[in-house]
C-alpha cells in the first residue's frame, strides 16, 4: 500500500504541475499572490457603552461597563483585509446577550489563508441594582422621616444599669423592634453621606434591627466593582467599649496576615502581644510562624466544613476555646504541634520603642516604634514613647504603621502634634470634617458648628491618662512612615495631616488602604451602629485618597504618591530589626542611598501564593472597627 499510495501522489503532483505550466513552448502562467495571513480588526465597537482604551488593531483586550437596565448589546467590528472573516462568541450573530455582572466577548479573526487568527476580548460589565423595595407595611410612609430622637433608647430588651461608657445610668425604656428600626432609618436619612442613595424600605418588615441597618447604605459600586460603601458594620455594645477603651479582645494575642486567601493558603504570624497565650513559653509562636493546620484540618482544606474550623480556630468566639495548631516556625523544617486557649487578651498598641544610631559619619540618631492600634490605651503608650525617644535625643523618627487599620482619630491628632511639635502645627488644620448636603455647617451628631479638628496640644484623657496634661514633641520635619496595605482610616490621616502642614512624609512598605471616611459610633438598645457620616480633609483641603497612599517608586495601582520607596513586607526578621527589609530601605534613604527595586504592592495587597517571606505582602486580619476612622464625642 506504501508504495501505490506514493505512486497517487506523484501523479497528482504532475497533474498539477501540468495544469499550472499551460503545456509546453517557452513561458508559463504567473502563479497568483498568496493568501493574506492579516487577522486584525480596523475598527471594532458596541453600543452603549465606550472602551476604556481608544481602539487599536494590535491592542486585543477591552473593557467597558453598561447600566444594569442594558441587557444586550450589539458589537461592529471590521476586517483590515476584506478577504478575512470573524465570529462573535463562535456565531455571526452581532446581538449579545448580558448577564449582571462580567460578560466575556470574543471576536475571533480568521485570515483569508484560512489558518492565522487573533482574538480581540472585550470584558462587559454591566452593573447590579439592590432589590426592590418590599412592599409597603403598615403606617409607613416612604420618605417622610420623624426625628431620630423620637425612637431613640425604645428597646425591644431594654438594658438596666449603669453604661460603663458614660457612667450614667441606661437611657432605656421598653420598646418595640420596630421603634428600633425607625431609629436607624431616622438616623441614617439624616447622617449617613451618601443618604439619598439608600432605597427607603419599610422598617416593621425586619424582625431584626441589624438586617434592616445592613439595608440602610449605598449598593452602589466604583469604576473598578468595588463596592462604594465597604464599611457598614455593627459591634456588641459592651464589646466595643472593652475592645475600645481597654485593648481587650478574645484571642490568643497573635496578629495573623493573610498572604493567599486560596489554596495554596498562607497565614503567617505577624506580631504577638506580651503575656499572651500566643507568648506562652509552651507556645512561643513569634514573627514568620506559618500556620499549615488548625485542628487537624489542614489550611488548605476547600469544603465549608474545613474552612468553618479553620475559622474558629483563627477568630475565636470567646475566652476559653481551646485549639490546636500545626505550624512551620521561621527557618525550621521540621513542624510542631502548639494547643492554645484563648483568652481576654489586652493589647499593647504601642511596641517596640528603641533608637538606632546610624553608621555613617556624621552619626544620625533614628527612633523607631511600632504602633499597631489607635486604642484608647494608645495615648499613654504613645505619650511615653515619645518622651523615651526625646531623652534619647532622636534627630529622625521612623513611624511603623504597616499593621495600624486605624481607630480614634483624635489620637491619630495626638500622634501628628507630637511628631511635628507647636509651630506648624498651631492654628492648622489636623483634619476638616465633611457631611452630607443637609449639614454644611452643623455636626448632625454632636449638634456644634463644624470647625476643624485641630492639632491635640493636650492629652484627651482616654485611658489612664488624665486630661489636658501637656504633649511631649519631637519637633521634627519629616517623618518616614512604614506602611502596607493593613495601614488604613486613622493611620493615614496621620500621613495626609502632615502632608498638609509641609512636614515631609517619606513612605516606606505598600500602598495604604484608602479609607478618608470615618464616623461616630452610636450606640442603641446595645447594639453599636457604624455608618459612613464623613470624609475628612486635611490643611490643604486634600482628602481625595480612596486608591491610598503610594510609595514613589510603585509599579502598578498608584494611588495618591508620596516620597519614598515600594519595600515588599519582610517577616524573616523581627518588627524593628534594622535588618528587617522595610526598616532596613528607611534607613538606607535616610542615609542618602538610592531606594532598592520596588517590591510592594498595591490594593489589595495580597501577594502570590508561595511568595518569599523577605518580599510579601497580605490581609491584616483585624475587626472592623480596628480598620477605619473613628470620632469621640469629645
Amino acid at each position: 500500500m506504501k508504495s501505490v499510495s506514493n505512486v497517487i501522489v506523484l501523479v497528482a503532483w504532475a497533474i498539477l504541475i501540468a495544469a499550472c505550466g499551460g503545456g509546453g513552448g517557452g513561458g508559463g502562467s504567473t502563479p497568483p499572490p498568496p493568501l493574506s495571513s492579516d487577522a486584525s480588526l480596523s475598527s471594532l465597537s458596541v453600543t452603549g457603552a465606550t472602551f476604556d482604551a481608544a481602539f487599536s488593531p494590535s491592542v486585543t483586550s477591552y473593557t467597558a461597563t453598561v447600566p444594569n437596565s442594558t441587557n444586550s448589546l450589539d458589537v461592529s467590528a471590521t476586517t483590515s483585509d476584506g478577504n478575512a472573516s470573524f465570529t462573535i462568541n463562535g456565531s455571526t450573530n452581532a446581538t449579545v446577550a448580558l448577564a449582571v455582572g462580567d460578560n466575556t466577548i470574543s471576536i475571533v479573526v480568521t485570515a483569508e489563508n484560512g489558518t492565522t487568527t487573533r482574538t480581540y476580548t472585550i470584558v462587559v460589565t454591566r452593573d447590579t441594582v439592590p432589590p426592590p423595595p418590599p412592599p409597603p407595611g403598615s403606617g409607613w410612609q416612604p420618605g417622610v422621616f420623624m426625628d431620630a430622637n423620637t425612637f431613640f433608647a425604645q428597646c425591644q430588651a431594654p438594658r438596666a444599669g449603669i453604661n460603663p461608657a458614660t457612667n450614667q445610668p441606661y437611657p432605656d425604656v421598653q420598646g418595640t423592634t420596630l421603634d428600633e428600626n425607625n431609629f436607624l432609618r431616622s438616623y441614617s436619612d439624616d447622617t449617613y453621606l451618601w443618604f439619598d442613595e439608600i432605597f427607603d424600605q419599610d422598617p416593621g418588615l425586619f424582625n431584626d434591627p441589624i438586617n434592616y441597618f445592613g439595608q440602610l447604605k449605598t449598593f452602589a459600586q466604583t469604576p473598578s466593582g468595588a463596592d462604594k460603601d465597604k464599611f457598614h458594620f455593627t459591634f456588641d455594645s459592651d464589646a466595643w467599649f472593652q475592645l475600645s477603651q481597654s485593648g481587650v479582645s478574645a484571642g490568643y494575642g497573635a496578629q495573623f496576615v493573610l498572604l493567599s486567601a486560596t489554596p495554596p493558603r498562607e497565614v503567617v504570624v505577624a506580631y504577638t502581644e506580651p503575656n499572651s497565650p500566643a507568648t506562652d513559653p509552651a507556645v512561643n509562636l513569634a514573627r514568620g510562624a506559618k500556620i499549615l493546620a488548625i485542628d487537624g484540618v489542614d489550611i488548605d482544606d476547600n469544603t465549608q466544613a474545613g474552612i468553618d474550623i479553620l475559622n474558629a480556630g483563627l477568630f475565636p468566639s470567646g475566652p476559653g476555646e481551646m485549639h490546636t495548631f500545626t505550624v512551620l516556625d521561621l527557618g525550621a523544617q521540621i513542624t510542631r504541634s502548639v494547643t492554645m486557649t484563648s483568652a481576654n487578651v489586652t493589647s499593647a498598641p504601642v511596641q517596640n520603642v528603641k533608637f538606632i544610631d546610624t553608621p555613617t559619619t556624621p552619626t544620625r540618631r533614628v527612633g523607631y516604634m511600632l504602633f499597631n492600634d489607635h486604642i484608647a490605651t494608645a495615648e499613654e503608650g504613645l505619650v511615653n514613647a515619645v518622651m523615651q525617644l526625646k531623652a534619647d535625643g532622636i534627630q529622625e523618627l521612623v513611624l511603623d504603621i504597616r499593621y495600624n487599620g486605624g481607630g480614634f482619630l483624635a489620637i491619630a491628632s495626638e500622634m501628628a502634634y507630637m511628631i511635628a511639635g507647636a509651630v506648624p502645627t498651631t492654628g492648622r488644620t489636623f483634619e476638616l470634617l465633611q457631611f452630607n448636603v443637609k449639614h454644611p455647617v452643623t455636626d448632625p451628631v454632636t449638634g456644634q458648628p463644624i470647625s476643624p479638628t485641630p492639632f491635640f496640644n493636650v492629652t484627651l484623657g482616654f485611658g489612664s491618662l488624665p486630661p489636658n496634661q501637656p504633649l511631649p514633641t519631637l519637633d521634627l520635619l519629616r517623618v518616614f512612615v512604614i506602611t502596607g496595605p493593613g495601614t488604613c482610616s486613622a493611620s493615614e490621616a496621620i500621613m495626609n495631616s502632615l502632608r498638609g502642614i509641609d512636614v515631609e512624609v517619606i513612605q516606606i512598605g505598600s500602598t495604604t488602604c484608602g479609607k478618608p471616611y470615618g464616623f461616630y459610633p452610636t450606640d442603641n438598645c446595645g447594639t453599636t451602629y457604624f455608618t459612613i457620616q464623613f470624609r475628612g480633609v486635611n490643611q490643604k483641603n486634600f482628602g481625595d485618597y480612596t486608591d491610598g497612599f503610594s510609595p514613589a517608586n510603585t509599579l502598578a495601582n498608584v494611588g495618591t504618591v508620596v516620597p519614598g520607596c515600594s519595600i515588599a513586607d519582610d517577616f524573616t526578621a523581627a518588627l524593628g530589626n534594622p535588618a528587617e527589609g522595610r526598616l532596613a530601605a528607611a534607613l538606607a534613604v535616610l542615609d542618602g542611598k538610592p531606594c532598592p527595586a520596588p517590591s510592594g504592592f498595591a490594593q489589595p495587597g495580597v501577594s502570590t501564593a508561595g511568595a518569599p517571606l523577605s518580599a510579601t505582602d497580605g490581609i491584616v486580619l483585624k475587626s472592623p472597627w480596628q480598620t477605619n476612622r473613628i470620632m469621640e464625642r469629645l
